[in-house]
């Protein structure tokens, strides 16, 4: 058993190897908020999604915009070149709860409610389109 899992692991590298993807880890806002930003983006060709989350309104847009710069910037380091125009498109986002904090707000009659501050872990893919018709 011990065996087949290390070899798993190593095809697990190196399919990793061939991903271009960023992750953006214990954001202090909830995952539901978080998913609403990243659907606006899944799909879109990455200069027109940096274009979206420029100008939407969502406090989360900036976190996810900042995340999809380092996707691109970790794609081009690995193919030593830079991205041209509508080369690139967002391929897969996905949002994973994070740890909950658990608070406790005074209440009438001495009582306590619970306050959960929830976060969440988002994981970028980016991908070039002629990549994608392979597949």
């Amino acid at each position: 058993m011990g065996a087949r899992k290390k070899i798993s692991a190593e095809k697990r590298k190196e399919a990793l190897k061939t991903m271009y993807f960023a992750k953006l880890q214990n954001v202090p806002t909830s995952p539901r908020k978080m998913r609403l930003v990243a659907d606006m983006i899944r799909g879109m060709e990455v200069n027109r999604a940096l274009g979206v989350l420029k100008f939407s309104s969502k406090e989360a847009s900036a976190r996810v915009e900042k995340l999809l710069r380092s996707a691109i910037a970790n794609w081009e380091q690995k193919n030593e070149r830079k991205a041209e125009d509508g080369e690139l498109f967002v391929t897969k986002i996905f949002v994973d709860g994070g740890a909950t904090l658990k608070r406790m707000r005074p209440a009438p009659q001495g009582r306590g409610y619970r306050i959960r501050k929830r976060s969440n872990h988002v994981t970028l893919f980016v991908d070039s389109k002629n990549t994608n018709d392979k597949n």
